[in-house]
């Protein structure tokens, strides 16, 4: 069920970074880490390369090659193999923590014999961290909160991974005989930024040939329970998967109660009970005689209780009832309302793929316009040039529209300096199309110092966009302290776009903050900060969340027709914010 790419990714990864900690050449673990980055991205399956095809691979040479080569055919990878043997175990699991690192965990590791994480806690408890180089209080705070990250994901996997696993079964599933309708259902389908574990639900007469299939899928590393209602499975990612298979003429109910939230179902019972009606995963029943009313359809059971269907992306009981009650539940922007993605990379800079092999997945994807958005140069590791940008800009404006009428948009990443201030000057910046600004460095200024650097940006009038708003990576990286509040006036006022970053590992802006932005007026570009044709794909992920804030399309300035959003780009009648409804 996992993707071959992303074991070797992962693999790969781990390699880097146990280099990193065993004192070897940075330079070789930065080759690895490019390398894993350039395969997870890569289009093709790389079990089915050869030598030749992994070559093709940008940043993947011979050496590494080899190494995937010999992990596909047997199973191991004796470098990492070799490498692991000389770390505990302990120190590995130091280094998931979030902040921590490679270096300060063999640190701790060698000076004061920590290998466990409930081990580091004592020693943070009792000072022991202080006397050594590098550590201090601020660390100490640091580490702590980067533990409560690592224990709060707990067994969470990240919603692709889900996603992923989900529909290999849905398909599997769907195509045996007798099955009249399948679907996932849970947080899932709710389109949560982690998953727990995931719901299927199969409509069909006799359950017993889709449990048989279930349990014997590729992946399946544990059965759990089996059952003629209910069948658990336990994947190699650690991910519980739940089968239950109802009966046709229960389907719309099932669907309903399993995918939640508990406390969203909690209110739907509530009103059942004040219709003198009772709600379970089987229908909607009469309280007294017992009677079966409606089941099939969600929207038959909504309907029965007074209510119009509700999207799953709102089922959260953050108002959705009482606005359904209203009849202003929100219009909810969808995949198929994007018209174009706004921030983007090639491997001018850190992308993984040349510019005409960005362009033309975006035109596969049916997009009306796409910006490029390399990396500025006070991000130095990538190199970048006046030069570079202006020979870049005169390649996007030669392809412009030879990709099904897709227009081209040459923008930037721009990096909000610890002052606020970015990369290039003013009349430099005239020149691109759009302007996205993030910060990528200095995360532990202060709150205050934090909040005059976004504000900074946002009223410098060549920015457009403030990309990955918070910086947080999920369970790795903390979101920024900052008065997101006054960020939100801020770009509501200035007429500055806030983006909801659709990489799974970021998914930033969050539902929650997306919530309180809105209420501002502000609004908001859902863009993949796609790396490799791959990643273009991510866009579902950031619409989720994006329906999960209430977002309309009218609010997500990239649903909009090029010739409205360059008036926005310019910044023509900006904003002023008027308050909106709070969900």
């Amino acid at each position: 069920m996992v993707r071959p790419n992303e074991e070797v990714q992962a693999l790969l990864q781990e390699y880097a970074d146990l280099v990193l900690i065993t004192g070897g050449d940075a330079f070789k673990a930065r080759a690895y880490e490019k390398a894993a980055r350039a395969i997870g991205g890569y289009h093709a399956d790389v079990s089915k390369l050869d030598i030749t095809g992994l070559l093709e691979i940008p940043s993947v040479g011979r050496s590494i090659a080899d190494k995937v080569t010999q992990y596909l055919r047997t199973g191991t990878m004796p470098a990492v193999e070799e490498v692991r043997a000389k770390i505990p175990a302990g120190v590995r699991q130091l280094m998931a923590i979030p902040t921590l690192g490679p270096r300060k965990a063999l640190t701790l590791y060698q000076d004061l014999h920590i290998s466990s994480v409930p081990e580091l806690v004592d020693a943070i408890h009792e000072e022991r961290l202080r006397d050594l180089k590098g550590f201090g209080p601020r660390t100490e705070e640091n580490i702590l909160h980067g533990i409560d990250q690592l224990r709060a994901s707990g067994d969470r996997v990240p919603v692709n991974v889900a996603m992923e696993i989900a529909e290999e079964i849905v398909a599997e599933l769907s195509a045996l005989s007798g099955c009249e309708r399948c679907a996932y259902a849970g947080s899932l389908r709710r389109m949560r930024e982690t998953v727990g574990d995931v719901d299927i639900l199969v409509a069909a007469a006799v359950s017993a040939p889709f449990m048989d299939t279930f349990v014997r899928l590729p992946g399946t590393t544990e059965v759990i329970a089996h059952g003629t209602k209910k069948t658990s499975i336990r994947t190699a990612k650690g991910l519980q998967i739940d089968l239950r298979v109802v009966p046709p003429d229960s389907w719309g109910a099932g669907l309903q109660y399993f995918t939640g939230s508990k406390a969203h179902n909690i209110r739907t019972r509530e009103m059942a009970v004040r219709h003198k009606l009772k709600l379970s995963e089987y229908g909607l029943f009469h309280a007294k005689s017992g009677k079966k009313i409606v089941s099939q359809t969600e929207e038959e059971v909504y309907a029965r209780l007074g209510l119009p269907w509700i999207p799953p992306t709102l089922r959260e009981d953050r108002g959705e009832i009482a606005a359904a009650l209203r009849g202003e539940l929100p219009d909810l922007v969808t995949e198929a309302d994007i018209r174009g993605d706004l921030h983007t990379h090639t491997d001018l800079t850190d992308g993984l793929a040349p510019l005409e092999e960005m362009v033309a997945a975006a035109a596969r994807r049916g997009l009306r316009y796409y910006a490029v958005t390399d990396h500025a140069p006070d991000l130095a590791m990538q190199r970048m040039t006046d030069d570079k940008m202006l020979a870049q800009r005169e390649r996007v404006r030669a392809l412009d529209g030879k990709h099904r009428k897709m227009r081209l948009l040459h923008g930037t990443e721009l990096n909000i300096g610890p002052d606020g201030t970015v990369d290039w000057p003013e009349e430099f910046l005239r020149g691109f199309d759009v302007c996205v600004a993030s910060v990528h460095s200095h995360f532990r200024q202060g709150r205050d110092a934090l909040t005059r650097r976004l504000l900074t940006a946002c009223e410098n009038p060549q920015v457009n966009i403030i990309g990955h708003p918070t910086t947080r990576i999920i369970g790795k990286r903390a979101a920024l302290d900052v008065d997101l509040d006054a960020v939100f006036a801020a770009c509501a006022r200035t007429g500055t776009a806030l983006e909801i970053n659709a990489h799974p590992d970021r998914l930033d802006l969050s539902d929650e903050h997306i919530l309180r932005a809105r209420r501002y007026g502000v609004k908001f570009a859902v863009n993949t900060d796609a790396h490799a044709p791959l990643h273009l794909d991510f866009l579902r992920y950031g619409v989720g969340i994006a329906q999960r804030g209430w977002l309309t399309a009218d609010e997500v300035i990239n649903t909009w027709t090029l010739p409205r959003l360059r008036r926005f780009l310019r910044k023509e009648n900006t904003a002023t914010g008027s308050a909106r409804r709070s969900p």
